[in-house]
């Protein structure tokens, strides 16, 4: 009997693909296979900056510099208010992707615009220093240092104290769980809520889902394998670094977790999201079928695309109610 083969890229939604098929044809390999790391982080903001941004006049922003950890340099944070924003509204500290490598303030400009503008919240964008120039604990230590300030100022940035989530996709979703972990182990921050999608948590490249996307050209293997060695720098993992090794999941906050079916994080997303509901976590999770890694920014305007960000933005209504 002939075996039947089939290539991944039947899998992927028709939409995205296409969005898919022109990202490899203007950047062959992908963003993530630009072996130097200042070109790769040039060629995502030029590659984000063309990507159409609706106009948002309802939504102010204003670039901040905040304290950075002790000893540490001062961060960078964009403040996005709504319009009429009278301090009783939700809060979000919002950690922008790029497997902790690339990705800025301005690559995620749009998402965090368009957080504050449908859910009215208050949205703190947190700038980090990133790998392989400064390796982990660096870009954890800034994240919960953007945490800490943000829930210090509440009445300032203008949002109620006990209505603040959290919100980072891909390396952002790491930062997002790894936070939320030292708040609850260091009886930091009041955390309502936190939504870390299509999440990169394991170091170890062991799932099934880490053999079988290999040459999707979003985020691959070989990408994911590289990324984790330049934010590591030669230590071992504990579980701020890569928080799937944590041991103790009880006591973090709500949670929303997504993924696509064709993502390199599909296993490790799902696993987690499990092991929350084990520990008695509220969690809502989602798996998009024919979604890769990224999929909805790069094709925002697919039915996909506004089904997952759909998702996200009533989750985190729902949660900051």
């Amino acid at each position: 009997m002939e075996e039947l083969r089939f290539s991944r890229h039947d899998l992927i939604d028709p939409e995205a693909r296409v969005a898919l098929e022109q990202l490899l044809a203007a950047v062959p390999g992908g963003i993530a296979g630009i072996p130097d790391v200042v070109q790769r982080r040039a060629v995502f903001e030029a590659l984000i900056d063309s990507l159409p941004a609706p106009a948002n006049p309802g939504v102010s922003k204003q670039n901040r510099t905040i304290p950075g950890p002790s000893g540490d340099p001062n961060l960078p944070v964009r403040v996005y208010r709504p319009a009429g924003a009278d301090g009783t509204g939700p809060g979000i500290v919002f950690i922008h992707g790029g497997a902790m490598s690339f990705g800025s303030l301005e690559t995620e400009d749009a998402v965090a615009t368009m957080l504050c503008d449908q859910l009215g919240a208050v949205v703190v964008s947190v700038g980090f220093r990133q790998a392989p120039e400064n390796p982990y604990p660096a870009p954890f230590d800034d994240c919960y240092a953007g945490l800490v300030w943000t829930a210090a100022n509440t009445a300032e940035l203008g949002f109620a104290p006990g209505r603040l989530a959290i919100v980072g996709g891909s390396s952002g979703a790491n930062l997002t769980i790894a936070v939320a972990m030292r708040a609850r182990d260091s009886q930091g921050p009041s955390i309502r809520f936190i939504m870390p999608f299509s999440p990169m948590i394991d170091d170890t490249n062991t799932t099934a889902s880490s053999h079988e996307i290999t040459d999707i050209g979003a985020f691959d293997r070989s990408h994911n394998i590289e990324c984790w060695a330049w934010y590591l720098g030669g230590r071992p993992a504990d579980q701020y670094a890569a928080p799937a090794r944590a041991s103790d999941l009880a006591g973090l906050p709500p949670a929303f977790i997504d993924v696509g079916t064709v993502d390199v994080f599909r296993d490790e997303a799902v696993g987690f999201a499990q092991r929350l509901m084990a520990a008695g976590v509220p969690t809502e999770l989602h798996v998009h079928p024919g979604a890769y890694h990224g999929a909805e920014t790069f094709a925002p305007e697919s039915a996909l695309g506004r089904r997952i960000w759909g998702l996200r933005i009533d989750a985190v209504r729902r949660a900051l109610a």
